[in-house]
């Protein structure tokens, strides 16, 4: 498949981690793509993307959503499951350059508007989770808090020390 763009990858990753049991929304690939490399592409690469994976036959649309191919869950079946999210891409990228596929498919026009609207869609998703990740934990008195690696022992009843 060439030429093979950056967001690619991205897309083709996010497709499978958010698609596994039925097609994925916009909304879940966005979120699966920012879970992978902490920020997103501009709509006009994804779109591309999802334009240029979709006309080489690896995703398609369906029920309402995008979801793999035959060809691409086979693509993606012999990738890594470990390693950093720049790592997974970069294996991605690689097996995308040596797939052999025809341009003959039907394209997925996805428009940049529904791009921006399934990314304020997530980044709305997102903002409840976000403030209660900024409240600070309540700290416990010195006195009470035990340190790592030392035992409080107990004193021993009157019974049990020697005299």
């Amino acid at each position: 498949m060439h030429p093979i763009l950056d967001s690619d990858a991205l897309v083709l990753l996010a497709t499978t981690l958010s698609a596994k049991r039925r097609p994925a929304e916009l909304v879940e690939i966005i979120a699966a793509a920012e879970l992978i490399v902490g920020s997103l592409p501009g709509e006009a690469k994804l779109a591309e993307s999802i334009e240029n994976l979709s006309r080489h036959g690896l995703i398609c649309a369906r029920d309402g959503g995008l979801a793999l191919t035959a060809g691409a869950e086979a693509l993606m079946a012999t990738q890594p499951r470990k390693g950093t999210g720049e790592e997974r891409l970069f294996h991605v990228r690689d097996d995308l350059s040596a797939f052999p596929t025809r341009a003959d498919h039907a394209p997925v026009q996805v428009a940049p508007a529904e791009l921006q609207a399934a990314i304020a869609a997530h980044r709305a998703s997102g903002e409840g989770s976000r403030k209660n990740l900024l409240v600070p934990k309540p700290k416990a008195p010195d006195s009470e808090r035990q340190r790592p690696g030392q035992r409080q022992r107990k004193p021993l009843p009157a019974s049990k020390r020697k005299r």
